[in-house]
């Protein structure tokens, strides 16, 4: 079955995502659908990227909660300083982030982290990974913030991933 699906739940998304944009349940268009849905996973099956090992569930559960917190608390802080930017003007500014994180799988968990986060936005990787370009809406203190992002986000991250 693993041969013929590799992905089923990937599958079912093709098939009922062909059915929505076609709106017709005519015989032809289900036949297309189980069609699309069989072949493209098939042929996209080589592109996939293995899974990455978890290797410390309760590190992740902490991490999912941590994360949980501060995108209410950051889209708290974004929201006021929108309300009193015409008195106050947001100091944005990009910082870089040195990483010690290198895992493919775990930079892309710290890039999804990064554009959740309301107020961040992923701006660039060097190309050998040892740093990290991040735009900040209201920034403080630089120093203070990297050592936030690196104890609260990477450092779970090394600890799952590597």
């Amino acid at each position: 079955m693993k041969r013929l699906l590799p992905s089923p739940w990937l599958s079912l998304g093709l098939f009922g995502g062909w059915l929505l944009l076609t709106r017709s349940f005519s015989v032809g268009q289900v036949l297309l659908g189980v069609v699309v849905a069989v072949v493209m996973p098939l042929l996209m099956a080589p592109l996939r990227p293995r899974p990455g090992p978890l290797r410390r569930w309760s590190v992740l559960l902490r991490l999912i909660l941590r994360v949980g917190r501060d995108v209410l608390r950051s889209a708290l802080q974004v929201a006021a300083g929108v309300v009193r930017a015409g008195a106050h003007q947001p100091r944005g500014t990009f910082v870089v982030v040195p990483l010690d994180l290198h895992d493919v799988h775990g930079l892309a968990a710290l890039a999804m982290i990064t554009a959740v986060i309301p107020g961040t936005v992923w701006s660039e990787l060097a190309p050998d990974r040892s740093a990290l370009l991040i735009h900040v809406f209201d920034l403080d203190d630089g120093v203070a913030f990297i050592a936030h992002f690196k104890s609260d986000y990477e450092q779970p991250l090394k600890e799952i991933f590597e």
